[in-house]
């Protein structure tokens, strides 16, 4: 007997600001020109993180040849959408780490291993330990040149993903709010912030942006994002005692070509137009299983952004830590994501 568990979509905008109506389409929406930015808030500076001073975070702005001596050449190498590529280190599933390297430096840090030294913060922090000795400010004001940009946090970006000014960086929290705890951390200087535009953005001069992909450069970047979300799964898998997933390639492959197809809808759906439900999209596809699930997302800036949306989501939350799958495909296209599980 075969077993088809469906979860509802899983669509979280990058900016914050999520259309119920069409969510899909909105994912550029938070990106304002202004004539002019506010007056900055007055907040005491000791209400502000303190700037670090060991861990990863001091990465930031190391050359790459300082970051080879320190921790060795990495695991593996991933484009990026963003002009820099991703070392992943990997030695185990705790010390899990990514450094963004752009033009030989590090623009930035994502760790999700819970040994993995994040001064001033800890992963598997508690919100309250944090918001009781620190005041997350609902804006962050960025001034490059004559240009000036605010960044703008929803109640839910406060709630899930606080932005924190860390002496001359940036700190994104990404808040497990079913545990209340920390659930990984990127480290960011202000042009990768800039690029990725994670919240509403509000600006006045020059707007920053990547560079167009080639094709082949996108399939690259797509590839990375896919092995980032199968090698945080597990490790998210790993937190609550379950078993690592397996790689599925025919999993995979349905995963890709859906992602695709989501990329012509008005709307995220598990029933293809074409294809048909994750059923018969898995039959076609020649997946053996015995029972099967997925999530989808869409408009998050990478792999680490989206697999947190999923964790905060109870339905995705629920299939992604289910002890019953055994394996699992991943498809990425472009922004567009699709995870199939599956049982065999």
């Amino acid at each position: 007997m075969l077993i088809i568990i469906f979860f509802v979509i899983g669509i979280y905008l990058n900016i914050g600001n999520e259309d119920e109506g069409n969510p899909l389409i909105d994912g550029d929406k938070g990106v304002n020109p202004n004539e002019h930015i506010n007056e900055k808030s007055t907040i005491s500076e000791k209400a502000r993180a303190p700037e670090a001073t060991e861990g990863l975070a001091v990465t930031i702005g190391k050359n790459a040849n300082e970051i080879e001596e320190k921790f060795g050449e990495p695991d593996r190498i991933d484009l990026s959408a963003y002009g820099y590529e991703w070392w992943v280190y990997k030695k185990d599933y705790s010390h899990y780490f990514q450094l963004a390297v752009e033009a030989g430096k590090v623009v930035s840090v994502y760790v999700i291993g819970e040994k993995v030294n994040v001064a001033p913060f800890k992963i598997g922090q508690t919100l309250d330990e944090i918001y009781s000795s620190l005041y997350v400010e609902p804006t962050v004001d960025i001034e490059v040149d004559d240009s000036s940009y605010r960044f703008e946090l929803s109640e839910e970006d406060m709630n899930m993903r606080p932005l924190i000014k860390l002496g001359n960086i940036h700190v994104q929290l990404y808040l497990d709010k079913f545990t209340g705890t920390v659930s990984s951390i990127r480290f960011l200087n202000d042009s990768a912030l800039l690029k990725q535009q994670p919240y509403e953005l509000t600006y006045h001069g020059k707007l920053p942006s990547a560079e167009l992909l080639s094709q082949e450069d996108l399939e690259k970047v797509e590839d990375g994002n896919e092995q980032q979300i199968f090698d945080i799964t597990n490790i998210m898998r790993s937190r609550f005692g379950l078993k690592p997933l397996e790689w599925d390639v025919p999993a995979a492959e349905v995963a890709y070509l859906h992602s695709r197809e989501m990329t012509d809808s008005t709307e995220g759906t598990h029933v293809s137009e074409a294809k048909g439900d994750l059923e018969k999209r898995l039959d076609a596809g020649h997946v053996t299983y015995k029972a099967a699930g997925e999530n989808i997302a869409a408009k998050y800036v990478d792999a680490a952004a989206v697999m947190e949306g999923w964790l905060n989501s109870k339905g995705h939350r629920d299939t992604m830590l289910s002890e019953e799958f055994t394996g699992l495909g991943v498809g990425v296209y472009k922004k567009y994501y699709t995870q199939n599980f599956i049982k065999k």
